[in-house]
C-alpha cells in the first residue's frame, strides 16, 4: 500500500512539470475569463426577468401583494417555452434535473435549447435553480473557445473547468464550485489529479471576473447566501435532535424524488404535455398556498433564494402553519419540475431543508439556527448526493456561525447520506 501511495502523491507534481499539461492549465485559466463574462450576462438576464415578472409589473399594476392568480399565465408561457425547447432542440434542453447535476460537458450544439428552457422557464416561476443551465453555459462556451482541443482528452478538462468558472459565484464561493465539480464528476486517481488544478484555477478566475463585472456594471447577480443569522449557541440537545431531523428530511426528499421519478418516463415520451402539466400543477400549488396563508404565491415558486434569505433573517416570522403549507405545496411543485422541466435541483432543495429545519425547531431544546443548519445540510446531501460538497456549501452559507454549527452540519450530512443510501437499496435491488 505504501508503494502505491508514493506514485499517487507524486502524480500531480509530475503533471505540473509536463509541457502539455501546463498548456491545458493555461488554457483553462484563459477560458475562465470569457466564460465568466458569459455566465455573468446569463445570470443578470435571469435576475432582471425575474424582478420584472414578480416585482416590477405587479407594482406598476398596483398588485401588492402578488395575487394568487398571477403565476398562472406566466407559468403557462414558461411551460410552452420549456416544452418546445425539450421537444424540438438538440440535446433535449440539457440535463434532466431529477437525475441530479452532471459535470459532463455539454456540447455547444445543445446550448440554444438549454438557454431557451432556462430563460423561458426559470424567471417565470419554475421551481428549479440556475445552477444546471449555468454549468451547461460554462462548459459549452469553453468548448467553443477551445475548438482545437475537441476530440482530445484535453476537451473534457477544458469543458469541466468552464463549468467550474461559471458556477464559481452562484454557490457563493469558488472553493465550493471547484469541489462540487470534482465530486460530481466522480473521478478518482489520475483523472481527478488532472482535473484538480484546472478546476481550481478556472473557479478562482471565474469568481474574480464575476466580482469585477458586478462592481463595474452595477448589475445584481444573486448567489446562494444568507444574511446575518441570529446569535446562537450549540447545545447537546441540538446534536441529539439533529439525528432524527436529518433522517426525517432525507425521507421527505426521497418521497419528492419518488414522485418525480414516476413522472419522468411520461415526460420523456410526451415532453410538451408533461411540461404544461407541471406548470399547471405549480400554478395550482402557488394559488392554493396564497389563498390558505394570505402570503405571496412567490413563496412556492422559483428557486427559493430570496425566500431563503427572508427565512434565515427572521425564522419565526412564518409560523408553523405557513411552514407546513410551503413544504407541501413547494414540495409537490418541486417534484413535477424535477420530472418535466429544466433547471438545477439544489436551490429549492436547500430552501425546503431550511424550512423543514426551522419547523422542527419547535421541538424542545432544538435551537432555530442549529435546526436551520441541520435542515439545509440534510436536504442538500439528499438532493445531490455529494457529501463533501454539501458540507462545505452549508458551512460557508452559515457565515459567522459556521465554526459553532459545523458539528451539526457534519452529523446531518452523514446521517442524511446514509439514510438515503439505505432507502435506495431496495429500489436498486428491484431494478437489478
Amino acid at each position: 500500500m505504501g508503494d502505491r501511495a508514493e506514485p499517487e502523491a507524486g502524480r500531480l507534481e509530475q503533471l505540473a512539470r509536463s509541457g502539455p499539461y501546463l498548456r491545458v492549465l493555461l488554457l483553462a485559466g484563459l477560458v475562465g475569463v470569457p466564460v465568466s463574462a458569459v455566465a455573468f450576462a446569463f445570470l443578470a438576464l435571469l435576475h432582471r426577468l425575474t424582478a420584472l415578472v414578480w416585482e416590477d409589473l405587479p407594482a406598476d399594476l398596483g398588485l401588492d401583494p402578488v395575487p394568487w392568480w398571477w403565476p398562472a399565465p406566466w407559468l403557462l408561457l414558461g411551460g410552452l417555452l420549456t416544452g418546445a425547447a425539450i421537444k424540438w432542440t438538440p440535446g433535449g434542453a440539457g440535463h434532466l434535473p431529477i437525475n441530479g447535476l452532471s459535470a459532463e460537458p455539454v456540447k455547444p450544439a445543445y446550448l440554444p435549447g438549454v438557454l431557451l428552457a432556462a430563460v423561458g422557464g426559470l424567471p417565470l416561476g419554475v421551481v428549479l435553480g440556475p445552477e444546471a443551465p449555468l454549468m451547461a453555459v460554462g462548459a459549452a462556451t469553453a468548448l467553443m473557445l477551445a475548438r482545437r482541443t475537441q476530440g482530445t482528452p484535453a476537451a473534457g478538462i477544458v469543458g469541466t473547468s468552464g463549468s467550474a468558472a461559471a458556477v464559481a459565484v452562484i454557490f457563493g464561493s469558488p472553493l465550493v464550485a471547484a469541489v462540487f465539480i470534482l465530486e460530481a464528476a466522480g473521478f478518482a486517481g489520475p483523472k481527478l489529479t488532472k482535473l484538480l488544478l484546472p478546476c481550481l484555477l478556472s473557479a478562482g478566475v471565474g469568481a474574480l471576473i464575476f466580482t469585477g463585472l458586478g462592481a463595474w456594471t452595477g448589475l445584481p447577480v444573486s448567489s446562494l447566501e444568507l444574511p446575518g443569522l441570529p446569535d446562537a449557541t450549540l447545545h447537546v440537545t441540538d446534536l441529539l435532535w439533529t439525528v432524527p431531523a436529518a433522517v426525517a428530511i432525507a425521507v421527505g426528499v426521497r418521497e419528492v424524488h419518488v414522485l418525480g421519478r414516476r413522472l419522468a418516463p411520461v415526460a420523456q415520451r410526451r415532453p410538451m404535455a408533461m411540461a404544461l402539466t407541471a406548470v399547471a400543477v405549480t400554478a395550482v400549488c402557488a394559488g392554493a398556498y396564497a389563498l390558505l396563508t394570505g402570503r405571496s404565491p412567490v413563496d412556492v415558486l422559483l428557486s427559493g433564494q430570496d425566500s431563503l434569505a427572508d427565512l434565515s433573517r427572521d425564522p419565526e416570522a412564518f409560523g408553523i402553519g405557513v411552514f407546513v403549507a410551503v413544504l407541501v405545496f413547494k414540495g409537490v411543485a418541486y417534484a413535477v419540475s424535477l420530472a418535466a422541466l429544466r433547471g438545477g435541483p439544489i436551490f429549492p432543495g436547500v430552501f425546503l431543508g431550511a424550512a423543514a429545519g426551522v419547523l422542527l425547531s419547535a421541538l424542545p431544546g432544538f435551537g432555530a439556527v442549529p435546526a436551520l443548519a441541520a435542515g439545509m445540510a440534510a436536504a442538500t446531501v439528499a438532493v445531490l448526493p455529494l457529501p463533501v460538497s454539501a458540507a462545505i456549501l452549508v458551512t460557508l452559507l452559515l457565515g459567522a456561525d459556521a465554526a459553532s454549527m459545523t458539528p451539526v452540519v457534519l452529523i446531518a450530512v452523514v446521517v442524511a447520506f446514509v439514510t438515503g443510501r439505505a432507502l435506495d437499496r431496495p429500489r436498486t435491488g428491484e431494478a437489478a
